[in-house]
């Protein structure tokens, strides 16, 4: 009998593993609703488009472009009326006010920071966004704009 719950358990976490990871899915840009291709035809301007995915957040369909603009990753997302819900956007932790590299730092706890994004959201600064790498294990930190921990954590 107790072979029998394993299993359960197993096939359970699997599949909710499975479900989980397919929430967000690539897509062609011929797949895109026309709202969104003009979206992304006008914030892609100059860029290189390295691919597209869809996935449902909050219970709405989100499409998000990801391009490369002048050496660095930015990533729209783009709700199905066309409007940008966010922009995730590579920034130099050189360029960032003192405050916030130091709150990155801080937040990292000895963790090499390899990448920094700026997070808006309706053209509003939100947060800024770092991964991180401790050994072979990736994580991220989040701060507020001007380097205060954020109430929560943005998406």
């Amino acid at each position: 009998m107790k072979t029998f719950h394993y299993s359960v358990l197993i096939a359970s976490a699997v599949a909710f593993t499975l479900s989980a990871g397919a929430q967000e899915k690539k897509i062609d840009r011929s797949a895109l609703p026309a709202a969104v291709e003009k979206t992304v035809q006008a914030e892609s301007e100059g860029a290189t488009i390295k691919g597209f995915t869809t996935e449902v957040e909050n219970g709405r369909r989100v499409y998000e472009a990801e391009m490369i603009v002048d050496g660095h990753t930015r990533d729209v997302s783009i709700a199905s009326d066309g409007s940008v819900s966010e922009v995730e956007e590579e920034v130099a932790f050189d360029s960032l006010p003192a405050k916030v590299q130091t709150a990155l730092t801080a937040r990292a706890k000895g963790a090499k920071i390899v990448k920094v994004e700026s997070l808006k959201k309706k053209d509003k600064l939100v947060a800024y966004e770092a991964t991180t790498l401790r050994g072979k294990k990736h994580g991220e930190v989040q701060v507020g704009p001007n380097g205060e921990r954020p109430a929560h954590e943005e998406d």
